[in-house]
């Protein structure tokens, strides 16, 4: 085994021999946009994501789909649908699944996928002075309670949906050609989770707020205090190994810890490693933000 249940990764990985190594993941949740076929879409993307946060690539997943009986039919089929074409991109095949009655339709996948046992990209492996890149825009979790509130509307979110339907593989892949030391995905617990995640005692980080990538509208969502409550919950648990620096208001130090759907990787890489995974992203036109560095003292300092 080289992640189990006593290490806090995004998946289980599991050595078959010298050059292969299996990566298992589950990931499933109640609608967050109206349309089913991007909600489909981004479930499937979410769940494939943790596989890619390992460096690794999906093979084969489970539907995993709670419904009520009288959901249109209609509805089911298209939710399935979105996600079986999320699924064909990733040259992932989805080889059957379950599906249980629930008054709210929720859906995900069980996701199988290999890695090579030496390419493995752990989440807490940074090392000092690497530096941290954010692979998309934050504010996924603003935009999708604004949207439950009927405070804007689906056409809105154009931008953060297309986000949330797009694949980390990409990013994977750019960050295993340059070295990255460190990996996770940004999902429910927030940047400012996942990123205490990829930290241990003898490493901290540094976040220069200003750098942090939002999708357009998410901060004046914020200052509107259209907040999930996740993103709550994230302060509360977090918040004791968190510092602000920068005169921030309180809503935009809640906002770097609002609770994200299909967000982004984290990767740490090594300082002379940047400039040439930079210019890589911009050729693929991939999206990398340079939000911080890691240090050699523990916890976050927001600055």
């Amino acid at each position: 085994m080289i992640c189990g249940l006593e290490e806090n990764e995004d998946a289980g990985v599991y050595r078959l021999s010298a050059d292969t190594a299996l990566v298992f993941t589950a990931d499933f949740f109640a609608p967050v946009v109206d349309s089913p076929r991007p909600y489909g879409r981004i479930a499937a993307a979410n769940a494939l994501s943790d596989v890619y946060a390992m460096g690794g690539r999906p093979l084969m997943a489970l539907n995993l789909f709670a419904c009520p009986a009288d959901l249109d039919p209609a509805v089911a089929r298209a939710i399935l649908e979105g996600g079986r074409e999320k699924a064909e991109e990733a040259g992932c095949v989805i080889v059957g699944g379950h599906s249980v009655n629930d008054r709210e339709p929720k859906y995900g996948m069980a996701v199988v996928g290999t890695v090579h046992p030496g390419r493995v990209m752990r989440n807490n492996t940074a090392r000092p002075d690497d530096r941290l890149f954010l692979t998309k825009p934050l504010g996924v979790g603003l935009l999708t309670t604004a949207l439950k509130r009927g405070v804007v509307t689906e056409g809105d979110l154009g931008a953060a949906i297309a986000a949330m339907e797009t694949l980390n593989a990409r990013a994977s892949r750019l960050g295993l050609d340059h070295g990255a030391t460190a990996a996770t995905d940004v999902t429910g617990f927030g940047f400012l989770g996942h990123l205490m995640e990829m930290l241990t005692p003898s490493t901290g980080a540094e976040v220069d707020f200003a750098a942090l990538p939002f999708h357009a509208g998410a901060m004046e969502l914020a200052r509107q205090s259209v907040f999930p409550g996740g993103a709550f919950a994230n302060r509360q648990f977090y918040a004791p190994h968190v510092r602000f620096e920068a005169a921030l208001e309180e809503e935009e130090q809640l906002a770097c810890y609002g609770p994200e759907t299909s967000g982004g990787l984290l990767l740490a890489l090594p300082p002379e490693r940047v400039e040439p995974f930079l210019a890589a992203c911009a050729r693929v036109e991939q999206g990398a933000w340079a939000v911080g560095r890691f240090t050699g003292g523990g916890g976050i300092v927001v600055q």
